[in-house]
């Protein structure tokens, strides 16, 4: 058995296909090094506001395993429940935000709205006083928080190379094999390698190993920036988002603000942006906290992000017998990393959907049920 990338979701893959499932024959291959993808380049966040059945129960079943997942691993990866916090500024919002918290709670997930004292109790250095969107309150989920990316590639690597998993590192796929219609094997840089089922979690690279299994995918490969500040004093007290435009910000321990908005807009497979994202990135920062007017940015990253048309992820086999494909994360796959792990090595070991994945097939763009959670997938006009 072959799963293709060594990022978050395949170590996960691997990792509980060798724990859940008692199949440690698994190559794990990867055509750069060990978490040198998205799961490196990411804004750390986890959290389980969402609204959608198709979407709550999986990201409740994902945050359920973080808050375990150190212990499982036996591995420091940083867990930081510090709480996640959404803003609203109109009334239309709060009742939409208002929606959502009863749909979270409905599924077992916890949720508060906040006014907009509560919310200037938590945090006092928000513009309530002459914002052009003025703060009326939030949605807030005390379990959401952060957690170290890179030690939960570490973390999960370890953990699946003690139970058996070979992890491959500078392995590019340049060839499926494909007889009668079933997946046999790979042709890789380092030579090829059979296998009885193959399991694609490669991100933005997605459309492009899909392409060599005879697949048109719906997926777009976007630029996703995020930043780092300069390290300041404790401010952020969690995660804290931009009701009125597109921009979130939490505090890491080393004291940088880290801090990401939209796509850039355009496709694109390489890990570098533009400067008109970096701008409105930065005017959303500054709308919601003008303090932050004079510190300097540290770094900027770009990360290649495997947008679906709908915004929510892809769970499935494929046409292609053997083959199986876990895509389309958008902006989310950071906080779905163990979840995703969990109900891909479901997938795979038994050949069925993992109940709280059955949402995420493939063949929803062309049913019609599609998961609209926000209605931005790869569409730039729609963020």
């Amino acid at each position: 058995m072959v799963v293709v990338g060594a990022g978050g979701h395949g170590l996960a893959t691997a990792y509980y296909l060798a724990k859940n499932h008692g199949i440690s024959n698994v190559a794990l291959i990867e055509k750069g090094w060990l978490g040198g993808g998205n799961v490196g380049r990411n804004t750390t966040i986890i959290r389980s506001n969402y609204l959608l059945p198709g979407n709550e129960a999986f990201y409740e079943q994902s945050l359920k395993l973080w808050e375990g997942l150190e212990q499982d691993f036996n591995y420091n990866a940083m867990v930081s429940q510090r709480g996640v916090l959404n803003l609203y500024h109109s009334d239309a919002q709060r009742d939409a935000y208002a929606r959502r918290g009863n749909a979270m709670r409905l599924h077992g997930a916890d949720a508060e709205l906040l006014d907009r004292n509560a919310v200037k109790a938590m945090a006092p250095f928000l513009n309530f006083d002459d914002a052009r969107f003025p703060i009326q309150g939030g949605l807030l989920q005390r379990r959401g928080g952060t957690a170290r990316h890179d030690a939960v590639a570490w973390g999960f690597a370890r953990g699946a190379s003690d139970r058996g998993v070979d992890i491959i590192e500078n392995c590019e796929v340049v060839g499926l094999a494909i007889e009668d219609g079933r997946v046999v094997g790979l042709k890789t840089t380092r030579g090829d390698i059979k296998a009885k089922k193959v399991g694609l979690a490669v991100a933005g690279a997605t459309s492009q190993l899909g392409a060599m299994a005879g697949l048109r995918l719906p997926i777009e490969s976007h630029v996703l920036q995020a930043f780092v500040s300069e390290g300041l004093k404790p401010l952020v007290p969690g995660v804290i988002t931009f009701g009125a435009g597109h921009f979130y910000v939490s505090q890491s321990d080393k004291g940088g603000l880290v801090f990401g908005g939209d796509i850039d807009g355009y496709n694109s497979y390489a890990r570098r942006g533009n400067l008109p994202v970096v701008e409105d990135v930065c005017e959303s920062g500054m709308a919601l906290m003008p303090m932050i007017g004079r510190v300097r940015l540290l770094r900027s990253w770009g990360g290649l992000m495997d947008m679906s048309m709908d915004g929510s992820p892809i769970i499935d086999r494929t046409p292609v017998e053997n083959l199986f494909l876990n895509c389309g994360w958008c902006y989310g796959g950071f906080k779905a990393t163990p979840a995703s792990g969990w109900c891909f090595a479901h997938l795979i070991a038994t050949g069925q959907s993992h109940p709280n994945a059955a949402a995420y097939r493939l063949d929803r763009f062309a049913s019609g049920a599609v998961i609209d959670e926000k209605g931005a997938g790869a569409q730039p006009n729609l963020h």
